[in-house]
């Protein structure tokens, strides 16, 4: 039998192990790759998504599980409608995350199923002034 690892692995080690281990149950692997904690009651609880997030890291594909846990409003589903008014309202946590500030502006473009918004540079509506 294969001994549980006990502090969780990550990078090559991991992408091995997970690979020697691809026979048994994703739980298991998970767990025999350090992916658990034991309770006061001696029980183990596997921690699947932690397990997953290091595989992908681990494969070049790291995601930040810690970008929107803030404790306010909700994750960012990159999906808006059309309010009752026609207005589309983006979110500040789009803004924020693509370092827009206050009074930046935007040129939009229509096509045909989509739209553009092209972000107009400082530079350019100086050079409007003069």
């Amino acid at each position: 039998m294969i001994d549980t690892v006990t502090s969780p692995l990550t990078g090559k080690a991991l992408l091995q192990k997970a690979k020697e281990l691809n026979n048994l149950p994703k739980r298991e692997q998970a767990k025999k790759c350090g992916y658990f904690t034991r309770g006061k009651d001696g029980v183990d609880r596997v921690n699947l998504t932690e397990f997953y997030e290091a595989v992908l890291a681990a494969r070049g594909f790291a995601i930040n599980p810690e970008q929107n846990k803030d404790g306010r409003g909700r994750e960012p589903t990159f999906r808006v409608s059309v309010h009752k008014n026609g207005q589309i309202v983006i979110g500040s946590t789009y803004t924020r995350s693509m370092g827009l500030n206050e009074g930046d502006e935007f040129e939009i473009k229509l096509g045909y199923k989509h739209i553009h918004l092209i972000q107009l540079h400082n530079d350019q509506s100086e050079d409007n002034e003069e």
